[in-house]
């Protein structure tokens, strides 16, 4: 079996960032993988959310903010150059055999990191707060072979900016409806570091809970469900919009 890895790759398109993601789990890893990735302007919902409860779409079109799909569960978020995402994809069972939880994982990768930086953090409902505002968004997703748990980490993103273009609390709140917070960034706490100094700490991290990362580049398996997401997914209209699949 090969050890935990860092994989870099970077696409211009959010869609295809997006792809990619969730094309990592596909791949079936047999060891833990991590991704630390941004986005251009996008609103991304959650797999089975409805944009116009979620979204001020109005706003997204006028501002040219593409409003996209992931296939995770969880709320929506504002994604932007000074929002970092980290994806952690996990085999289904760890090393002993025991079966991994995604969301404690991440929560302990999370917490660590945003402890190398120097801030206190508590972690809340599918998320890590400083105080009352949320600093970072969780979300995961299964698949038989592996689960993937990603996260956001607001590092200098102005709040306004995501209140922007996000909807307030349906006043007929609905199961899969997003946990309206308040939200902060690092830079809002004080806390003005860089995406580099930032992506440094995620590594280190990273290293400490799931051991040395070789870094790599993407592997053919991983490229070719990429290739694959794009089509039946992420360049398909209807996946954004409704979540429907190309066939």
């Amino acid at each position: 079996m090969t050890g935990p890895s860092e994989v870099v790759a970077a696409f211009d398109d959010p869609a295809d960032n997006l792809a990619f993601d969730e094309a990592l789990l596909r791949a079936a890893p047999e060891a833990p993988v991590l991704w630390i990735w941004r986005n251009t302007d996008s609103v991304v919902v959650g797999r089975g959310q409805k944009i116009e409860r979620e979204v001020k779409a109005d706003v997204c079109a006028s501002d040219g903010v593409p409003v996209l799909r992931r296939a995770s569960g969880g709320g929506t978020v504002f994604h932007d150059p000074g929002n970092l995402n980290i994806t952690l994809v996990l085999p289904g069972l760890g090393l002993s055999g025991e079966a991994v939880k995604p969301l404690e994982a991440l929560g302990e990768l999370m917490t660590a990191t945003v402890a190398e930086l120097g801030l206190p953090s508590r972690l809340g409902d599918r998320g890590l707060f400083v105080g009352d505002a949320k600093l970072c968004g969780f979300a995961v997703f299964r698949t038989r072979t592996g689960l993937l748990a990603h996260s956001t980490l607001l590092v200098s993103t102005a709040a306004e900016r995501v209140g922007r273009y996000l909807t307030s609390a349906p006043a007929d709140p609905r199961p899969l409806d997003s946990h309206r917070s308040p939200v902060a960034s690092l830079a809002e706490h004080g806390l003005r570091k860089g995406v580099a100094e930032v992506t440094a700490a995620v590594r280190v991290a990273a290293a400490a809970q799931l051991g040395e990362l070789t870094t790599r580049k993407p592997s053919a398996g991983e490229l070719e469900w990429h290739r694959s997401l794009q089509r039946t997914r992420y360049h398909y209209p209807e996946w954004h919009s409704e979540g429907a699949q190309r066939t």
